[in-house]
């Protein structure tokens, strides 16, 4: 089978024995795709593998059956998307929840538009935040666990701005009655998200904390590695 110029980014790239590359890709009618570049790290063939890197946006062609394929042409037809400072943290940050959230050969289109908006958005160098609560929220829409954000679940009331409600992960917002229950966010917050208009600093904090909670049971017990990495470079003097 072959696959002829399809649209995609590379998410990771591993050495592959001795000459080869093995790549982790993220295409707009495959999804998440492997695919060995055979030969690309052999001396004096270095600009084989020259934009088969995170970011840059490809037109990818590839041949063979099963969970690998092999990658027989892969075209640049733009620059790379330029990123910079925290912006390639935050972008590292996005390959990672890509790659460990979905599944190789399950297409994606609406995901792959929300993930070549979020690195355009993030090369921009402003609202980083915003651009990484978005992007959250419609990878969990477009997994099939997309959260609630018109109405109150218990009582199917539309939500209100003002008040104050406890997220609950398997029901929605409701009321906050004053029990530690779900996630403390405002209605501001929610409708905010679901119309994907600006979020001040406070509603920034409140949709980290809920789409954190949110995104927890799909990651499992293991760390993100960007995560965490970032953390150790902001603590160091």
């Amino acid at each position: 089978m072959r696959t002829d110029s399809e649209r995609g980014f590379v998410l990771h790239r591993y050495p592959y024995g001795e000459t080869s590359l093995l790549l982790e890709a993220f295409t707009h009618g495959c999804g998440r795709v492997g695919l060995v570049a055979r030969g690309v790290r052999r001396p004096g063939r270095a600009f084989a593998g020259a934009h088969l890197r995170p970011f840059q946006p490809l037109l990818l062609s590839w041949s063979g059956r099963g969970d690998l394929g092999t990658l027989t042409r892969a075209e640049a037809p733009e620059a790379a998307i330029g990123l910079k400072g925290n912006a390639v943290w935050c972008a590292f940050y996005v390959n990672e929840l890509v790659l460990r959230l979905l599944h190789r050969h399950e297409a994606h289109a609406d995901l792959y538009g929300a993930y070549d908006d979020v690195l355009r958005t993030l090369a921009q160098g402003c609202c980083q935040e915003q651009a990484l609560r978005i992007f959250e929220k419609r990878l969990l829409a477009g997994l099939g666990y997309g959260l609630a954000l018109a109405h109150d679940a218990h009582t199917g009331e539309p939500l209100r701005a003002h008040r104050t409600y406890r997220y609950l992960p398997d029901e929605g917002p409701v009321a906050d009655d004053g029990e530690p229950r779900g996630v403390a966010v405002k209605g501001a917050t929610l409708i905010a998200l679901a119309r994907e208009t600006p979020l001040d600093p406070e509603q920034l904090r409140e949709a980290k904390s809920l789409l954190r909670v949110a995104l927890a049971p799909l990651l499992g017990d293991k760390p993100l590695y960007t995560r965490s990495l970032f953390r150790s470079m902001q603590s160091r003097p």
